[in-house]
């Protein structure tokens, strides 16, 4: 058996992904910084029949990060999907002109220097399987930069071209480096940006390894 593990693992889109990797034999491994929650949630899965299992890690912290990823493959098998989705914090949004430099640590620690330490703790694994998937999850300010939100517009398009310049170098290796862009909120009931089927377009998006950059939605601009 082989892992997805979920950064940014929650009750919303983290949840919905683990049900539908877990559906097709994935264990799933859900680090977030809540114990609590992670283990709940795996609790929650286990009944429905899915391995899962909660991991404790911040992502501005690279020790700790690299701690869990390792501690889920050995706990769990190795990590033959990663998925970069922790939901930004709201102070890193502020007004371009409202932002200096210290304003932007946060951001780029969050958006930059996390999925690049997930990145280096997962690819040694997947080189060995001779396979993998990194799955990036960003919202429309990683296309769009909006004026409001300086921050996450900054670290996200960082982010996008550490994502580009990774499908462009690990396709050879059998490693699809993939983005989805979800404009918006998530909304459940809606026909695009619902949980369940955005986890279905992340399983698409595995399993037909075509492209780097897709969109859940319209953007808007």
């Amino acid at each position: 058996m082989t892992t997805i593990a979920i950064i940014g693992a929650g009750p919303g889109l983290g949840a919905a992904v683990a049900r539908r990797f877990g559906r097709e034999g994935f264990a799933v491994a859900l680090i977030a910084r809540d114990q609590e929650r992670t283990d709940a949630l795996a609790a929650a899965l286990g009944r429905e029949g899915i391995t899962a299992r909660g991991f404790t890690a911040d992502v501005r912290v690279p020790r700790a990060l690299t701690d869990a990823l390792h501690t889920a493959a050995d706990a769990l098998g190795p990590i033959e999907v990663l998925q970069y989705s922790p939901i930004p914090h709201r102070d890193f949004m502020r007004p371009v002109l409202e932002t200096g430099p210290d304003d932007l640590t946060g951001p780029i620690e969050f958006s930059v220097y996390g999925p690049v330490t997930a990145v280096r703790a997962a690819l040694p694994g997947m080189r060995e399987l001779g396979r993998g998937t990194i799955l990036f999850v960003n919202g429309g300010t990683a296309v769009v930069p909006h004026p409001e939100r300086a921050g996450t517009s900054i670290a996200f398009a960082a982010q996008s071209a550490y994502g580009h310049l990774l499908h462009d170098t690990l396709a050879a290796d059998g490693i699809h480096v993939t983005q989805l862009v979800i404009p918006g909120a998530i909304v459940p009931g809606h026909p695009r940006r619902d949980p369940a089927v955005l986890a279905d377009t992340l399983w698409s998006l595995h399993s037909e390894r075509h492209g780097f950059r897709h969109f859940a939605d319209d953007l808007e601009a």
